[in-house]
């Protein structure tokens, strides 16, 4: 049986008096694309940032890999796509740097690019359809050009564990098939991959399985079972029985 990648241990944390997750227990495999539902406010964002060892939990620890996140994150095992708002698209990187700095962790104190990590990067931008847009300001980019970008980062990176925060949001049906298709390939090729959205719709194309979070965990598992009208009921707070 294969061995979980990332394991979320009764994980709970609070922004002082904001309870954000509340005994969070979920583990992830890899080979398979994992989609992440919610209302707004509902921890995705939260969960992300744990799994990434960039918040640390009031109770109950986070496993990637088997060690801690920070390891991980520091060995380039685990990629992250953040929300367009957690982006300063002014900052003077082009699109091919942008990608580079996923080739940080295996560069050395240097910072020095090889040409294994450039042959790295631009092969990053051929499957996400960049390449004619790399020396181009990453803030001139469509918002579904951007979300590209980041994930081009992260198959330079070479990272095993891909986080994914709201890839589709504003982006367009090109760029959206295109993620789409690269997420479900790298998972083929063992990765694992977590992905937020909202479009319902799509999940089911796009993940073998889904989890419904409402600060904790409701359900987990295959996405129509989880999609279903009773289980979305509990997350966003309706009451299928009509009974207010």
């Amino acid at each position: 049986m294969t061995e979980p990648v990332v394991e979320i241990q009764d994980v709970t944390v609070r922004y002082g008096d904001v309870l954000a997750l509340d005994n969070v227990e979920l583990t992830l495999k890899s080979g398979r694309v994992c989609g992440l539902i919610g209302m707004n406010g509902s921890g995705k964002s939260t969960l992300f940032k744990t799994i990434m060892g960039l918040v640390t939990p009031d109770r109950g620890r986070v496993l990637v890999n088997g060690g801690a996140p920070a390891t991980a994150r520091k060995a380039g095992a685990l990629g992250y796509v953040p929300q367009s708002e957690d982006v300063d698209w002014t900052f003077p990187l082009s699109v091919r740097d942008v990608v580079m700095t996923g080739r940080y962790g295996k560069m050395g104190f240097t910072r020095r690019a090889s040409k294994t990590d450039k042959a790295a990067v631009e092969a990053a931008l051929a499957r996400v359809e960049l390449t004619d847009f790399a020396d181009r300001q990453i803030g001139q980019l469509s918002g579904g050009q951007k979300k590209r970008t980041f994930v081009a980062r992260g198959i330079a990176q070479e990272a095993t564990t891909l986080l994914l925060d709201e890839p589709f949001a504003g982006v367009d049906k090109r760029s959206e098939a295109t993620i789409t298709a690269l997420l479900r390939e790298l998972a083929a090729g063992g990765a694992t991959i977590l992905v937020s959205t909202h479009d319902l719709h799509a999940l089911p194309r796009l993940a073998a399985e889904a989890v419904l979070l409402n600060r904790r965990v409701l359900e987990h598992g295959d996405p129509d079972v989880v999609l279903r009208p009773e289980n979305l009921a509990k997350a966003f707070g309706l009451d299928v029985d009509g009974d207010q």
